[in-house]
This record gives structure tokens, C-alpha cells and sequence, in this order.
């Protein structure tokens, strides 16, 4: 099949729906498209472009540089040394050819056997913070997938790692060879999956540029309804161009305005937990679990599936709930409403990319707290907890009265400088006081923030105590149909707190993590951008003459229900 011509060529699992080009109309309106993206400084000028592929050709040099010395250090004869090789690779928007400005490049290091983990987050590591151009490193080696983060020259750059069961590993290696996988530990794997699911995407999509436009497109309207992000809940970026890539292959030649408007009445009507599959699930050399939800139970529960097509096969979307799910599809049924209106010419394109109304939404948030006493401190704290605060999702969606628990896709960060202990404890459960700066990068590191600080603030800190403060918010919509006139989610609540302060390195004297409710009108002005109108609290209603009796009778029909209450354990400290 690979033989055929394009134009007659299966893309994917199935035949296309339909192989018809586009329409002069169409042409048009896919102008408007990328017209529409310009507006929203979605591409970079040529310069940052050549900016980021001279970084990336420093980070070669680099690597070349770190493999010789390990390898030298390891006895090896200085020609063995250089000829052991070592090459950077990227991976996810960067190598799927969809970064917009400021994003950072995800970026992986294939070495040889000789060289391991440990040399990685001291030796390169090292060399790395000798270089002036290195700015902000931050080492993760105990996540799930060590990395380290750091700017090179200004751009933003989440380096991984991976070593090959090779001797050497030269420039002109490509990584689609199943067999590099084994003798490999299952961390390098994983690691080296982010760039074989990339490459394997790109071959897999009939008009690469179709392809990235598209995509490009689906990003933004992602990330403006607020409905990307892995970690609570929705599809990630790779899952994300997965989607967009079976659209292409069902419609092999359409321009990407079309491939747009069927992206959101295909996935809305998708008979989920059906798979989206861009190729058939393959074996391969490896005793590793591929997805398959026939032999395994955990692979059953996923509710929307989008598996990856590069062996080993994994659910890109395993962290989907049945709350965040409904979002998905409510957002699907909305966004298909306005494509079909743009492609018949009553509506322009930046209506589809409008702004989120997760705010206004509902009528009761939770905000989840977490607060420490050190930049370094918060950035590993906020990690641990926002891992589970899907858990917190799922836990919700027990209670009788929710109907919907949604998370948002992001969390804030603030500083507050207090000026008693007192305060200190306050901020560390809610109680927002003392002096604060808003959206602050966790990402840097402690000194680094400091040198943004006004200097009146720097003159002064001395005297006064920091607090670093990350943010979470839940959207609930409460069933009030059953009578019950509370809502009890202090089991939730507890588990929660519980799976926070199993991690080893809770610490209960500097950290600390609270739920609390509020209504829709206690917001933070900090969620809202300037000029919007935000909720606001409802006019109390005047006071009713005291009724008769006989009166009393007839009025009760009448009542409407009250409001729902919030149980009071929903503050539980941890």
C-alpha cells in the first residue's frame, strides 16, 4: 500500500471518508484561517526560528562534549572517546513543526550504554551551568521522566534523557528501529517514545502542512477553552495532533478549514471508548505491556483512548474523568456550531477562539492551596499536589450531589510577604493577607525571582517572612433535586489531604495544603482579566411581613429551594 499514490493511498485503520479537494470557497476561508492565526501571533518570525536551531546546534556540541568526557573518564582512549558520538533529538510542537513564540523545545539526549543517568545530572549537568548562555537550571532526576529544565541564549528548553545498548551513537542515527529498544531500561523508553510517537505522527498524516495548520488551530482553541492540559484531566499536546492527524487521514485532501470543522462533528459523535488509531497496534521485541483492553483491567477504564502509534502503544489520554470528559464533548458541540458557521461565511474564525467562561460558569468553586517557605521548596510541593488533584476530580464525581467536579487546566502562582508568623500561617490556608505578587514562574529559581522584585520590596524582605502559594480551582455543579440541602465532601477532602502527605518529602512544618469553598463572587480578581466583568453577589431579598397562620398553608407550594450549603469539613487542614 505504501507504494500507491497519494491520492489513492489508505491513511490509517479505515478508507477515507472522502478524498474530495477543496472548493474554491474553502480555499478562501482556510486564507481566512491563517490570516486568523497571524492575528494571534500564532507563528514565529524566521529570526526567533534560526535563533532556536542555532541553540539546539549548541546543545550538540554540548552533548558531543559531555559523551567525550564521560568517556575519558571511563578509560576509554580519547579517538573511542570521540567517535562514542551523542545526539540530540526533539520532540512534541518543536519537531511537529507548531510552536509558537516563547514555547519551549522539548528536547531528548540519546547517548551510548557507557554513559548513564547519574553522569547526566552531574557531568552534563555541570558543564551545562559553566556555560553563560544556561540560565535557571532546574534538575528533576526523581521524576517520573528525569529531566532537566533551563533556558539556553532566552529559549526555553525540557531536556530528557535516554542511553542505546550501543557503543556509540552517531549523527546519522534515526530512532523508528524497534530493536534500539531493547536491553533498554524502561525510564529510556519512555523517554525515547517522545520522539518516535512524533516522527510516527508526521509519516502517518497524508499533507504535512495541512497537518501542522490544523493542528495549530486546534491548540489554540484548546488552550483558549481551557481544556489542555494532561495532568488534570484533558489531552495533552500529543494526544491533541494525534486527534487532528486521524481527521487528515479520513479527508486526505481537504485544506485545513475543513479538516477543522469535521475534527469537531467526527470526535463529538465518537462512540467513546472506542480508540482512536492512527495505524493498527503493533508487537514488538520488547516484554512490555502495550495497551490492550482486552487483557488488562486499568486499560478498560479509560474513557476516551487515543493510542499512540509508535511501539510500544500507550493511552495518551488515561487521565480523562467522566466530569472532565463531558467538558470535552460540551466544547466539541459548541466549537462545531461555530465551524459550520464559518465555513458557510456568517461567522469569522477568532469567534471560535474566544476566550474561556470557566469563571462565570459556576455558581461553587474549590480552591485548592498549597504553600511552602522556598521557591525550590513550592516547585516540588505544587508538582506533588497537582498530581493529585485529579485524584480530588475523581473522588468528587462519587458524591450524589455533583454532577459535574471541572477542574481548570492551570494553576497560579503568587509570593507573599508577611509580616508575623501569624500572617505566614494565614496565607498558608487561604487567607490571602500580607503583601503578595501575582503570577510569579515557579520555574525559576529563588534568586532569580528576587532580582524581578521592585526594589522597595528587596530593601525590605529582611524583616519579613515569604510564602509561595500555588493555586488550583474546581468548578461544581451541584444537583439540588434529591432535597439534600448540604453538600458533604470531607471523604474527598481527607483522601485527598492523605495522598498529599504520604509523599517522603512532606514536610509539616513548611508545608501545607487546604481545600476551601467559595461562590462564584468571591473570586480572586487575579482569574479575571483586566476589564471583565466578573460575578457578583446577589442583592439580599427585603424582608417579608411575618405571615398568619392560615396563610403559612398556602405560601408553602410556593417555596422555592435555597441555596446549596457547603458542609463545613471542606476546610480540613492537612
Amino acid at each position: 500500500m505504501a507504494g500507491l499514490p497519494l491520492s489513492e493511498r489508505q491513511w490509517g485503520v479505515t478508507p477515507p471518508v472522502s478524498t474530495a479537494g477543496p472548493t474554491e470557497h474553502e480555499i478562501a476561508v482556510n486564507a481566512a484561517l491563517i490570516d486568523e492565526l497571524k492575528l494571534q501571533k500564532n507563528f514565529e518570525s524566521p529570526e526567533e526560528s534560526d535563533k532556536r536551531a542555532k541553540v539546539l546546534g549548541e546543545l550538540q556540541k554540548i552533548t558531543l562534549e559531555f559523551v567525550q568526557k564521560v568517556s575519558l573518564d571511563k578509560h576509554m582512549t580519547e579517538s573511542m572517546a570521540r567517535d562514542a558520538g551523542g545526539k540530540i533529538f526533539t520532540y512534541g510542537s518543536y519537531r511537529l513543526g507548531v510552536y509558537s513564540p516563547g514555547s519551549d523545545i522539548d528536547t531528548l539526549m540519546v547517548v551510548p550504554r557507557h554513559v548513564t543517568r547519574e553522569n547526566f545530572f552531574t557531568d552534563f549537568e555541570q558543564i551545562l551551568r559553566n556555560r553563560p548562555e544556561a540560565t535557571g537550571i532546574t534538575a528533576v532526576p526523581d521524576a517520573y521522566v528525569p529531566i532537566i529544565k533551563f533556558k539556553f541564549s532566552g529559549i526555553p528548553i525540557d531536556l530528557i534523557f535516554a542511553r542505546l545498548a550501543l557503543a556509540q551513537v552517531p549523527m546519522d542515527l534515526t530512532l523508528e528501529d524497534n530493536n534500539l529498544l531493547k536491553n533498554v531500561e524502561e525510564r529510556c523508553v519512555l523517554s525515547l517514545n517522545g520522539t518516535r510517537v512524533t516522527d510516527e505522527i508526521l509519516r502517518l498524516v497524508p499533507n504535512p502542512t495541512i497537518f501542522k495548520h490544523a493542528l495549530r488551530a486546534i491548540k489554540l482553541w484548546a488552550q483558549q477553552r481551557a481544556i489542555y492540559s494532561n495532568v488534570m484531566g484533558f489531552p495533552g499536546g500529543v494526544a491533541w495532533a494525534m486527534l487532528v492527524a486521524r481527521i487528515c487521514q479520513l479527508y486526505p485532501n481537504a485544506v485545513s478549514a475543513v479538516v477543522i470543522a469535521k475534527f469537531f462533528r467526527i470526535l463529538s459523535q465518537w462512540k467513546w471508548p472506542q480508540p482512536v488509531l492512527l495505524k493498527p497496534i503493533e508487537d514488538g521485541p520488547l516484554q512490555v505491556r502495550v495497551w490492550n483492553p482486552k487483557i488488562y483491567k486499568g486499560d478498560q477504564a479509560h474513557r476516551m483512548p487515543i493510542i499512540t502509534p509508535a511501539y510500544p502503544s500507550m493511552c495518551s489520554t488515561h487521565n480523562i474523568t467522566e466530569s472532565t470528559q463531558k467538558v470535552i464533548i460540551n466544547e466539541m458541540n459548541r466549537a462545531g456550531d461555530i465551524a459550520d458557521k464559518i465555513l458557510n461565511g456568517t461567522l469569522p474564525w477568532s469567534t471560535l477562539f474566544a476566550k474561556h467562561t470557566f469563571f462565570h460558569k459556576y455558581k461553587y468553586y474549590l480552591v485548592i492551596i498549597a504553600a511552602s517557605k522556598s521557591a525550590e521548596m513550592q516547585l516540588k510541593w505544587s508538582g506533588l499536589v497537582e498530581s493529585k488533584v485529579r485524584q480530588l476530580v475523581l473522588r468528587l464525581e462519587y458524591v450524589d450531589e455533583i454532577k459535574l467536579a471541572h477542574p481548570f487546566n492551570k494553576s497560579s502562582d503568587s509570593l507573599h510577604y508577611c509580616k508575623t508568623e501569624e500572617e505566614a500561617n494565614g496565607v498558608a490556608h487561604g487567607e490571602l493577607v500580607g503583601t503578595k505578587m501575582e503570577n510569579i514562574n515557579m520555574q525559576q529559581t529563588a534568586k532569580e525571582m528576587e532580582s524581578t522584585f521592585n526594589m522597595d520590596i528587596k530593601n525590605s524582605r529582611n524583616d519579613m517572612i515569604l510564602v509561595y502559594v500555588t493555586t488550583w480551582y474546581i468548578g461544581l455543579e451541584v444537583d439540588k433535586k434529591n432535597g439534600s440541602k448540604k453538600l458533604d465532601i470531607s471523604w474527598p477532602s481527607q483522601e485527598f489531604y492523605e495522598m498529599c502527605r504520604k509523599w517522603d518529602k512532606y514536610n509539616i512544618e513548611s508545608m501545607n495544603v487546604v481545600i476551601k469553598y467559595i461562590r462564584n463572587f468571591d473570586l480572586p480578581d487575579s482569574v479575571f482579566t483586566q476589564g471583565e466583568q466578573r460575578p457578583v453577589r446577589p442583592l439580599k431579598k427585603t424582608k417579608k411581613r411575618k405571615l398568619q397562620p392560615d396563610e403559612k398553608k398556602e405560601k408553602i407550594a410556593e417555596s422555592p429551594d435555597k441555596a446549596v450549603k457547603m458542609d463545613s469539613t471542606v476546610s480540613i487542614r492537612a
